[in-house]
């Protein structure tokens, strides 16, 4: 397996690629895109974070659905939304779709009556709150973000999921059928061009109303700045796969009664699992999808751990920092890792050790949304204080006594004091603004 990958990436990642006619390099391109997505799902945990994904939505999905009702309660549009959006969902499940939405309905019903006070409701904003961050954890695990959000930021920016967005869903969906019963619409749908381009937009209506929802997932979960092109991409992506897996599903479902009368009354439950479990995938590839499409230069590297030497340790350390430092004192936005890595040429995940080292040596602090910025006026910090961050040793190294021979103390104090008065004199700003100034 392997040698086909390495192969594969060879062939895919040629330097003559760059040389090719436009069309086919970028066919190349996309071929390099649906490679890094598909590798991705048979080496990766993507697998098994859909899984954990499964257990989760059966301990949160009757919470989930009872605040939901709760939020268009209000407005009295909670079965007549509410409950076709859940048959739009599981329709490849057949009648036992319908069977599984009926029950899920009595479900909230009863817990809507009993529980939405008190400590009843404490409970179900919990496991409701739970359930998103571990959606947040999976984004943030494929978009290689590691720290997740507060917890005070957390707790509203959920609820607001969990209350506005059924609500924006439902209103898109009224508005859609307002302007489909208006009579100027329907005199213009009498055509037979505009009709059956209509019949073909409703058909797909239900389709791109799933894009546009995994779009603004991709967008607003993870811990990070994620473009709205690269979000929408990754909606089209999971939108045409949830398609194209219904039709597919749904076929399957048909066609294996047997199965269905062997587990009896069990099969309701298998066939709801396996279709929340491919669901679940589904949302995690269209992630992956928006990912790679805003940072291509991952698309070889994947989840790969790099090896680097300790010259590019070093290189990419104080390159870090002068960006860094520059963003800072010219008042601009923030980098992230990543933005770093794409202006450098390097995946963001190389400078990533780098940057943990600066952070616990006191140079770098990051954002709520993984922003760098210094931890100190960086024209305090010295390019000795850099090279030290990522050579000596620190707090949070495991090992911290090491026992060198002293021949070989003596051959590293030596090289440190070659280079020691240089590095301590000159700051990072000093550095910035030598011949010629800037980073570049």
């Amino acid at each position: 397996m392997d040698d086909l990958l390495h192969n594969l990436e060879a062939l895919l990642w040629n330097p003559r690629v760059e040389t090719l006619h436009p069309a086919l390099r970028g066919l190349i391109h996309l071929a390099r895109f649906i490679y890094a997505n598909v590798r991705d799902v048979l080496t990766t945990t993507l697998t098994l974070r859909a899984m954990g994904l499964v257990y989760i939505t059966i301990l949160s999905i009757v919470p989930m659905l009872a605040l939901t009702f709760s939020a268009l309660k209000g407005f009295g549009i909670h079965q007549s939304r509410v409950k076709p959006a859940l048959l739009n969902f599981l329709e490849p499940l057949g009648e036992k779709g319908v069977e599984l939405t009926e029950k899920l309905i009595g479900v909230v019903d009863n817990v809507q009556g009993g529980l939405l006070a008190g400590v009843g409701l404490l409970l179900l904003i919990y496991t409701t709150v739970s359930m998103i961050k571990k959606i947040e954890d999976s984004l943030n695990y494929i978009w290689r973000v590691e720290n997740a959000r507060s917890f005070v930021q957390r707790f509203g920016e959920y609820i607001s999921v969990v209350l506005v967005g059924p609500l924006l869903m439902v209103t898109a969906i009224g508005l859609i059928a307002t302007i489909g019963s208006n009579a100027l619409v329907d005199q213009a749908l009498s055509s037979k061009v505009l009709g059956a381009t209509a019949v073909l937009i409703g058909q797909m209506m239900p389709y791109l109303l799933v894009s546009l929802m995994f779009g603004l997932l991709y967008w607003f979960i993870p811990n990070t700045r994620v473009k709205l092109s690269a979000a929408l991409i990754g909606g089209l992506t999971g939108g045409m796969l949830w398609a194209f897996s219904g039709v597919v599903f749904a076929t399957f479902v048909v066609n294996s009664t047997r199965n269905v009368t062997i587990y009896a009354s069990f099969a309701i439950v298998i066939i709801a699992l396996m279709w929340l479990y491919i669901s679940w995938l589904i949302l995690l590839i269209g992630a992956q999808a928006s990912f790679y499409f805003q940072n291509p230069e991952y698309q070889r590297v994947g989840y790969r751990q790099l090896n680097v030497g300790n010259e590019m340790r070093e290189q990419s350390a104080l390159s870090l920092m002068l960006m860094v430092a520059d963003a800072f004192r010219h008042s601009r936005p923030a980098y992230t890792t990543n933005q770093i890595g794409a202006l450098l040429g390097v995946p963001g995940i190389l400078l990533g050790p780098v940057k943990q080292r600066l952070i616990n040596s006191g140079l770098l602090e990051t954002g709520n949304r993984g922003q760098l910025i210094p931890a100190r006026d960086p024209g305090t910090i010295s390019l000795g204080n850099v090279f030290a961050a990522v050579r000596d040793r620190n707090d949070a190294d495991i090992f911290q006594v090491n026992r060198w021979p002293n021949k070989v103390d003596r051959v590293f104090t030596e090289i440190d004091s070659l280079t020691h008065k240089k590095l301590q004199e000159t700051s990072l700003y000093g550095l910035l603004d030598e011949e010629p100034e800037g980073i570049v």
